[in-house]
């Protein structure tokens, strides 16, 4: 009974963790999200530390927060969409950033919409 409950539980988190591979290579890549729906989750819930304009600058824990409508660092491969999905989704502790995909705040499609939002600030 003990060997059979241990082959469920080993095959259960294989298949969870197959699940959580194939959910994150779904949202991993370029952003499909919409920027007019982005900006209006970003004007009710970003603009207090970055500002309306993307700009940033609002310091909660000292560290700055970044401008994005800074074209070079904007284009650096470093801050790509599954960075900026990762930061939304996970925050980033010492910074301040809010976990909001973690905390259900922000869903999937929302987190898109965000960064669609966010890439249209380099372009201004």
């Amino acid at each position: 009974m003990v060997r059979s409950g241990l082959r469920y539980a080993v095959t259960f988190a294989a298949l969870v963790s197959i699940g959580a591979a194939a959910a994150m290579s779904a949202s991993a890549g370029p952003n499909k999200g919409n920027a007019a729906a982005g900006k209006a989750i970003f004007t009710t819930k970003c603009v207090a530390c970055h500002k309306a304009d993307g700009s940033g600058g609002v310091k909660l824990t000292g560290n700055p927060t970044p401008s994005w409508k800074d074209a070079k660092r904007m284009a650096d491969p470093k801050f790509n969409d599954d960075y900026l999905r990762d930061c939304i989704t996970n925050g980033k502790v010492k910074s301040g950033m809010v976990a909001w995909g973690k905390t259900g705040q922000i869903k999937p499609q929302q987190i898109e919409d965000l960064i669609a939002h966010i890439r249209t600030f380099a372009k201004k």
